[in-house]
Formats: C-alpha cells, structure tokens, sequence
C-alpha cells in the first residue's frame, strides 16, 4: 500500500516518468527496512519530531547507500496520505492539498538541475506542509507569521509582533504574472478569513525583493510589478554567491562564465558577480487592502 500510494501521488503530481521509475527502485529497497517504515508511521505519533525524522532518514540512506536526497523525496510522499487525511478533516480542499503538494515536484525538478539528483536538498523546507502551516493558494503559498520588527507603511504603524501572512514563491512553471499574484492573495484573504479580523498584512522575505533588482528590472515586467507591490521595510546581502542558485539553477563554480546567461536577470547577475558586488535579499509588507484599492 505505502508503495502504491507514493506511485499514485508521484503519477497525480505529474513527475517526470524517468523520476518515477527511478525513485520506485529506491522505495523497494527502503520499504525492506524496518527502520524507514517506522519513521513513516512516526508521523502519526503526537510528539513527531519532522527535523528528527529527517536525521534519521539520512543516517539509513547513508547506511544502504541511496542517495540521500532520494531517501527524503521518499520520505515526504510516504507521509503524504496521513497528510492528505488531515487536510480532509478539517475540511480542506483536494485542490488545496494537491496544489500544496506539487511544491514535491518543484523541489525535484530543483533538484535534478542544481545537483543532478532525483530527490530535494531542502526536506527541512517541508517541515511547514506536514505541520499543516503552508498552503498553496494559486501562484503563491502562504502560512501565518509574526512581524519580527516595528515599521510603518503608509503611515500606518506595524508593531513587532502583529500576525501577518508570509508569502512564498514557489519555483513553478508557471510565469509570476501579476493577475496570478493578486488572484492568490485573495484567496488567501479567503482562506485565512478566520485569522485576521482587519487589513492582512502580506510579508515577504527573497533575493527577488534585494532592491538592487529593481534597478535592472525592466518597468511592467512580471517581476517588477510583484517587487513594486510590496513597501521594502529591510535588506541584506550575502556573504559570498552560495545562494546563486536561487537564479540560475546550478551551483556556482567561482567562475561566472560558466552560468547560464539566457535572460536579461541572468545576465545582470554575472555581471554584478564579475564585478565582485553582493547579492543579497530583501524584506517587503504590504498592506492588503491599500493593493486592492490602487
């Protein structure tokens, strides 16, 4: 049954056939240990502990020598149908959950290009999903959050500590466009209606937001108007360019060159790169009603 429900959802989410296979092969040799399948059915247990099962998760595949990405892409669609019982209970839209879900597909096709491996290099990314805190809701994800600073946005005075809806932006197929955006921030308005009494507040944390993009984004564009709905409150800016891949889908080799330059935004990074300036990342809010209203 654990074997078939994992193909069926792997089949539903649509990942590539060649993945499928490949990660099948793996399941039948992780399900011949006792020790995979009691961490599944952790995930029943009320004291689940998501980062423990990850650790363990890593110390088996490293003991059978699967690759460890692998193991957890195994682990999250193992856990899934628990998960997908929950969302029931509560009342929760299948659409919801399998919109929610292909986030599986989108780490795995991250995954196949950063690193040539079937499976995610991020699973503590998941730990939200299976605690029942992000959901997708169109383009956009969303879970509920705290303001971890005081700012104000159109006069308006945000204290630290006001609930607000943190927003994702998941690495989807489809193109940011900005019907989509606002599409999906009303349905999170809908969606969160019992959580906020006033105005939501949206927060946003992404290298998308580092507002040097700005400054080479082309005006009307996709990505322009997603950065221009958002107040930018804070920013910073990395260390070194280990978050590279963020962009260009593979892991930098300390010789710019050799990333892929097929958009202009691509290009402006190599280029900032060469040059030896940060990249970095940036904070915006926004006030949900003042985006409608404009």
């Amino acid at each position: 049954m654990v074997y078939q429900n994992a193909k069926n959802l792997m089949e539903k989410l649509e990942f590539p056939t060649d993945s499928i296979a490949e990660l099948l092969l793996t399941l039948k040799k992780l399900l011949e240990k006792s020790e995979f399948i009691e961490i599944v059915n952790n995930y029943n247990l009320e004291d689940f502990d998501f980062s423990k099962s990850l650790e363990d998760t890593k110390i088996l595949a490293k003991k059978e020598n699967i690759c460890e990405y692998s193991a957890y892409m195994l682990l999250l669609l193992c856990m899934a149908p628990e998960l997908h019982k929950r969302y029931i209970q509560k009342g929760i839209d299948d659409k919801i959950f399998y919109d929610t879900m292909s986030d599986l597909r989108y780490k795995l096709e991250e995954c196949r290009l950063v690193h040539r491996k079937v499976g995610t290099f991020v699973p503590a990314w998941y730990k939200g999903f299976f605690e029942m805190r992000i959901f997708a809701l169109g383009r956009l994800q969303f879970e509920i959050n705290h303001t971890w600073f005081d700012c104000e946005i159109n006069s308006a005075q945000i204290p630290k500590g006001t609930k607000v809806l943190s927003v994702h932006i998941p690495r989807s197929e489809v193109r940011l466009s900005h019907d989509l955006v606002l599409e999906s921030y009303n349905k999170a308005a809908v969606f969160f209606k019992e959580e906020f009494h006033e105005n939501i507040i949206f927060i946003c944390n992404s290298w998308l937001l580092y507002p040097w993009n700005r400054e080479v984004l082309k005006n009307g564009s996709n990505l322009a108007q997603f950065y221009d709905d958002f107040t930018i409150v804070s920013s910073g800016e990395y260390q070194n360019y280990s978050e590279a891949w963020r962009l260009f889908d593979c892991l930098y080799d300390g010789n710019p060159d050799n990333l892929p330059a097929d958009t202009s935004l691509r290009r402006a990074y190599i280029e900032r790169i060469k040059s030896g300036k940060p990249i970095g990342h940036g904070t915006g809010v926004i006030v949900f009603d003042k985006l409608k209203t404009r």
